[in-house]
């Protein structure tokens, strides 16, 4: 199998997050929710299809942790615009807490934080 394949794969999960966050602004929800799934579920099917054929290139793992990090990101955001009682005055400091959980545990998963 052509890594040309498998990064297509991983390019949609790039191309779907500004789509899905356009949809979540527009207030479709449930769309929303179901092209949420398909990319975590195309995260999961590109990195079985690279470590079965052994396909593996730089570009590849570039593209794979950019659209990890797109994904989780629109879902984070997804969880805070859908579920607006978390991100309510009362609940700012929960919030922000939740947000750079995230965010610090996105960059320690990455390698990038020490």
């Amino acid at each position: 199998m052509s890594y040309y394949v498998i990064n297509g794969i991983t390019l949609y999960r790039i191309v779907t997050a500004p789509l899905l966050l356009l949809l979540l602004f527009s207030g479709h929800y449930d769309l929303f929710k179901w092209l949420l799934g398909i990319s975590f579920f195309t995260d999961l099917i590109d990195g079985y299809l690279a470590r079965k054929f052994n396909v593996t290139s730089i570009m590849g793992t570039k593209l794979d942790s950019i659209g990890d990090d797109l994904t989780v990101a629109v879902a984070v955001i997804g969880l805070f615009v859908i579920f607006r009682t978390l991100s309510g005055r009362r609940n700012g400091c929960l919030s922000f807490s939740l947000f750079f959980f995230c965010f610090r545990l996105s960059l320690l998963l990455s390698g990038m934080a020490e």
